[in-house]
């Protein structure tokens, strides 16, 4: 099966030549680009023309919404369908049905939704929810139950813990159905996905804890009679030679300020979020002594997660070494790669020039885009010559 390739469009505070985070991560300073629709209209139209298939847009108080955000970049973009982070239990699960049957049926079929349950119950209190978290995981499971109750025509009552509806039925069915992109590493994330997740996400851990991970849902998913997908979301940094790549990386570390650091990870630290734990041990906290300190496995560099909350590691290295990551992540089980750069303009043109070229040539991905018409390098030059005109 054909890999699967996603991008990210930086509506949590701008983008820029520098890690940008948002929320507790640093904004992008003077020199960054404003993730208004002109700038994120281009990072758009660069993903789809370099052959990703999706876009993610976060979600949380410092981010634009991403329900509003995507809808406007439909409309400025063509192929490029929205993998759109939302929070099950801050609008109701009809209207939020609702909402996607909108957006499905108005784009042609450009809606993936990416469940975010909420990792900091602080952040989550400035929505007015008050659960704690294995409340919000609870919620959650009523949330998905009752809407995909919704997608399949029923007429759904449902009296629960958390939420409740009667004699709810949803004529803006989506068409197709909108798959159900998951992430958490707690227990109890993990008995949700297992239950309503097309695509399980973790964020970029060595191979080893990747592979431990996908065991585990998978053991979960079987108990519910039910198969799961797998993804991962990661940076790159992926330039012609490996010198160039680990070049710009030590570039952004150069770049971050240490009491940054220490500001920010005092900041992550406070995150109910077991994955956000786990990013914060592969960092460490620290810059090292050099950009290569921070290199947990062949390629993969944690230095992004020193002031970026959420996905803190990349894949650094030649075009062809970070083909060579990417199937060693493909082999244990991993179908879905959900990228970003700094910038995300250029990184787009990066990977999409330089990665997936290799990747098609070693089978593991195929290009859907249409084909475009290329005019001939040299104009006039047939096969008899090139010709004079006068």
């Amino acid at each position: 099966m054909s890999l699967k390739f996603h991008w990210f469009l930086p509506t949590n505070g701008g983008d820029g030549r520098q890690v940008v985070g948002g929320g507790h991560g640093v904004n992008p300073g003077a020199a960054g680009r404003p993730g208004d629709v002109a700038y994120l209209t281009q990072v758009a139209r660069a993903a789809e023309d370099n052959g990703f298939e999706a876009a993610l847009t976060p979600t949380g108080a410092w981010c634009e919404d991403a329900w509003l955000s995507t809808a406007m970049l439909s409309q400025t973009s063509e192929r490029l369908k929205f993998l759109v982070a939302f929070r099950p239990g801050l609008v109701s699960p009809y209207v939020a049905a609702q909402m996607a049957g909108t957006f499905q049926n108005l784009t042609g079929g450009r809606l993936l939704l990416n469940v975010v349950t909420g990792g900091e119950s602080h952040e989550q209190r400035m929505f007015g929810d008050f659960l704690d978290k294995d409340g919000r995981y609870a919620r959650c499971d009523e949330f998905l139950t009752i809407v995909r109750r919704l997608w399949a025509g029923e007429t759904v009552d449902h009296d629960g813990e958390h939420l409740r509806v009667e004699n709810a039925r949803l004529d803006q069915i989506p068409n197709p159905l909108p798959e159900i992109y998951f992430g958490g590493s707690s227990p109890a994330a993990g008995r949700v996905a297992a239950k309503h997740a097309d695509v399980y996400l973790t964020w970029g851990e060595p191979p080893e804890a990747v592979a431990k991970k996908i065991e585990w849902i998978r053991g979960l998913a079987a108990e519910e009679g039910r198969e799961v997908r797998f993804g991962i979301r990661m940076h790159t940094i992926t330039r012609d030679t490996s010198e160039e790549a680990w070049a710009e990386a030590q570039r952004l570390l150069d770049q971050i300020d240490p009491a940054m650091i220490e500001k920010v990870q005092s900041g992550l630290k406070r995150s109910e979020s077991e994955g956000q734990r786990r990013m914060l041990e592969l960092n460490r906290g620290a810059k090292g002594d050099d950009v290569h300190s921070l290199e947990i496995h062949p390629n993969v560099w944690a230095g992004v997660g020193l002031v970026r909350g959420g996905a803190g590691t990349a894949l650094v290295g030649s075009h062809t070494e970070v083909a060579d990551r990417i199937e060693e992540y493909a082999d244990l089980g991993i179908d879905e790669f959900v990228l970003s750069a700094y910038p995300h303009l250029e990184g787009a043109y990066w990977f999409g020039e330089g990665v997936l070229p290799v990747l098609a040539e070693r089978g593991r991905w195929k290009d859907a885009r249409p084909e475009r018409h290329r005019n001939a390098a040299v104009p006039f030059a047939g096969a008899d010559g090139p010709r004079t005109v006068s």
